[in-house]
């Protein structure tokens, strides 16, 4: 039997409210906060400075510094790392924000004294831009301005930092060498593109290509070295070439010198999300206007594909109907921050309060939820992103529901991520768990963005609507659309005040009626039953007496329509209770995500096996977007034999044994696709991943289809398995193991039939 569920996500919102108007906070408080976030700022940079000074980042807590090649090596999250002591740069326009100007000619010393980029390195050049090249082009510029205001400060100061971004810039230019001028993803510092490891990989992000425009113009018009501009325009003219042309909408992967696309999954999350912030702030910056065209056709394209009321799930480019995976990332976090600065109010402010929900189910924003606000991935490296667009959500309305927004993020911060030595990343939101992490970031963007959402005009040394922010919080002044163009001539004024003239009057928008409907969809609003104590949609069954009446009492009704369909329709007028209705609401929301899992992925799986008592057990399953799909009738057979290295992430030590057998290994370190590819090329007839979360259950968490990377060269069936399940088979390897369809095997358990093994 099929369902058919009536009504997007947003249409089932609106029908129970209740008043939640956000209190205004006194003066009194809001300096109190504004004060608690400026020592937070210190508590990490000096724990920084004191412990980890001059590596890169501070590791919280073992209360060391991480450098790269001596600290052990995290894979790919270490590109980001050039023994620059990069988390100081990054630190340095936020000393100047908190007014601390003595600090920041301390720290400007040390930078010139200590830093230099003759490294052979292999680095991100996506991460070097925002990170080191944009804090030495703000901090240049800030250290020229205070000198000239303050006679007392920096008089001394003579373009050292300028000096030094082009020397980094002219570091990374080689990577820009690609048939397309998309840049590659990584560069050394030392030897540029001759670097043998570099010639294995051509692939690169939309984000990473087009995340370029902002520092490398402004580094170009104060050096009047124009190849920097000129090369980022080149790249995003490319990437623009690249969007399919009958949806105006982005990949995310891409090979920098076929400009093929690896992955075609589009959103505004991670792989993307910048690419889009830089189209429109490049419009705003240097006063192109056919950056604001792009963006525009592109945000035309992602509220009519992508956007789902308040929610945000990626599609396929190319098949923009098609969704190509069931949950969100942290990183489009920043979204509602962008459409703020673009004008359109609404929408921002939709998306902003089901980001809030997630948050207070949770204390932080994991990296990754399910459109039910489960954890998918359980991490959270105290991103900045949701506070940023919290900061411009208040600054377009001035909205006390922000401030509050704001308040709740920083106690959350003090609560669950603060440690002696700084301020450690959550490993997992569930647990609190720490990770021993403190990315630059949390100095140069989260902490920053925290004290100007509770500053006052006054309490900042400069005047922030004279600038741009870029997406790593780095301030570049409008004024540099004034210095020179070294690309075309159809140049616009830019507005000195943008803010003022991009931001709607909240005294026609009313936010609080808009974020009204969405309040009750949380748990604090109105209590959410334990998911284990209600009727789940993965459970129903049609023919079920109980589960009819369940149903029935949570108000939902079904009308058969033929053809073996029916219809789901869903009404708190016609609940038992409010709360039976509000379970029927999260009943309906498990419907239509399962039907998108039926009609994308086919059916779930399950793995099936006689224990040693001869009894059968059934282990619930989630299929993926690659390999073999198990269809109606069909299964695999085997032993299983867990991975050695466990994660599968690279080469198997254990080939001998693996050859027609179902290989268990565990999640991370590398992609669900890598891993099946290495489990196929070694013989394997099928591959079984275990979540590498502890305490992750089917009967508690939502199941989900893995993603692959847009190649399906996988033939062998992947499928997935949370902690729980994991431990159970793991208990049981010697059994000969069968995965098939979920639908198969209650029907031949049922009937005993014995064929089954």
């Amino acid at each position: 039997m099929k369902f058919v569920v009536f009504g997007s996500i947003l249409c089932l919102f609106p029908i129970y409210v209740v008043s939640l108007a956000s209190e205004n906070l006194s003066k009194k408080e809001r300096t109190e906060l504004k004060n608690e976030a400026k020592s937070m700022f210190y508590h990490a940079y000096n724990s920084y400075m004191e412990n980890a000074y001059p590596a890169d980042e501070l590791m919280p807590l073992s209360c060391a510094g991480r450098y790269r090649g001596i600290t052990p090596s995290r894979g790919d999250m270490d590109d980001v790392l050039g023994n620059f002591s990069m988390t100081l740069v990054d630190s340095l326009d936020t000393l100047v924000v908190l007014g601390d100007f003595q600090e920041f000619e301390n720290a400007v010393k040390l930078v010139i004294k200590d830093i230099t980029f003759d490294n052979d390195i292999i680095v991100s050049v996506f991460e070097i831009n925002i990170r080191m090249i944009g804090g030495l082009l703000s901090a240049h510029l800030l250290a020229e301005k205070i000198a000239k205001q303050n006679g007392d400060v920096l008089t001394w100061y003579n373009n050292e930092l300028l000096l030094m971004a082009k020397d980094l810039g002219f570091r990374l230019l080689p990577a820009f060498n690609s048939s397309t001028g998309i840049p590659h993803a990584r560069v050394n510092l030392k030897l540029g593109m001759n670097d043998k490891e570099l010639a294995k990989n051509k692939e690169t992000c939309t984000a990473c290509a087009g995340t370029i425009l902002l520092e490398f113009a402004t580094l170009s018009r104060l050096t009047g070295e124009p190849v920097f501009e000129r090369s980022a325009h080149k790249a995003m003219d490319a990437l623009w070439k690249l969007r399919n042309r009958g949806s105006d909408l982005m990949g995310t992967v891409l090979n920098v010198n076929s400009g093929d696309w690896v992955r075609r999954d589009s959103g505004v999350g991670a792989g993307i999300d910048s690419y889009y912030e830089y189209l429109f702030k490049s419009y705003v910056l240097l006063g192109n206007e056919k950056y604001l065209n792009r963006f525009n056709r592109h945000y035309d394209a992602i509220m009519k594909y992508i956007s789902e009321g308040p929610m945000l799930l990626d599609v396929l480019m190319h098949r923009p109907h098609a969704k190509s995976r069931n949950f969100m990332d942290s990183l489009l976090a920043f979204w509602p921050g962008l459409q703020v600065l673009s004008g359109d109010l609404k929408p921002a402010v939709q998306t902003h309060e089901m980001l809030y929900q997630v948050m207070q189910l949770h204390n932080f924003i994991p990296e990754a939820f399910t459109v039910d606000f489960q954890v998918h991935w359980s991490q959270h490296p105290l991103r900045p992103e949701f506070i940023e667009s919290t900061y411009f959500l208040y600054k377009a309305t001035k909205d006390h529901h922000y401030l509050q927004v704001g308040k709740k993020a920083l106690k959350a911060l003090q609560k669950y991520a603060k440690v002696p030595c700084g301020y450690a990343a959550v490993n997992d939101v569930r647990t609190g768990k720490h990770e021993d992490r403190m990315d630059s970031f949390v100095l140069s963007e989260t902490i920053k963005y925290l004290y100007l959402l509770f500053a006052e005009p006054e309490d900042i040394p400069i005047d922030l609507d004279e600038y741009v922010f870029t997406t790593e919080a780095h301030l570049l002044p409008l004024s540099i659309s004034q210095m020179g163009n070294y690309t075309s001539t159809d140049l616009k004024e830019t507005p000195t005040n943008f803010y003022e003239k991009s931001c709607p009057s909240s005294n026609s928008l009313l936010p609080e009626k808009i974020r009204q409907p969405l309040k009750n969809f949380i748990t604090g609003s109105c209590p959410r039953t334990s998911t284990n104590k209600r009727l789940r949609a993965l459970d129903f069954q049609a023919n079920s007496a109980v589960h009819l009446r369940a149903i029935y009492d949570m108000g939902i009704t079904i009308r058969d329509i033929g053809d073996g369909k029916v219809r789901l329709f869903h009404s708190f007028y016609n609940a038992k209770s409010p709360e039976d209705g509000q379970i029927g609401l999260l009943f309906m929301q498990e419907m239509l995500e399962l039907t998108k899992f039926q009609n994308q992925v086919g059916q779930l799986q399950v793995i099936v096996f006689k224990s040693e008592d001869n009894s059968s057990t059934v282990l619930t399953a989630g299929p993926s977007h690659f390999g073999k799909e198990l269809k109606y009738g069909e299964f695999i057979e085997g032993e299983v034999l867990m991975s050695n290295p466990l994660k599968c992430c690279s080469t198997l030590e254990n080939l001998e044994n693996i050859e027609q057998k179902i290989v268990l290994s565990e999640r991370g370190d590398c992609t669900f696709v890598d891993k099946a590819r290495r489990a196929e090329k070694a013989g394997a007839k099928g591959l079984i991943i275990c979540d590498n979360n502890d305490g992750t259950s089917s009967e508690t968490d939502s199941m989900f289809a893995m993603s692959g990377d847009g190649t399906n060269d996988v033939t062998i069936p992947v499928v997935f398995i949370y902690s729980k399940e994991c431990n159970i088979l793991k208990n049981n390897l010697k059994s000969n193991v069968k995965i098939m369809q979920m639908v198969d095997y209650k029907k031949e358990l049922e009937n005993n039939n014995k064929s089954i093994f």
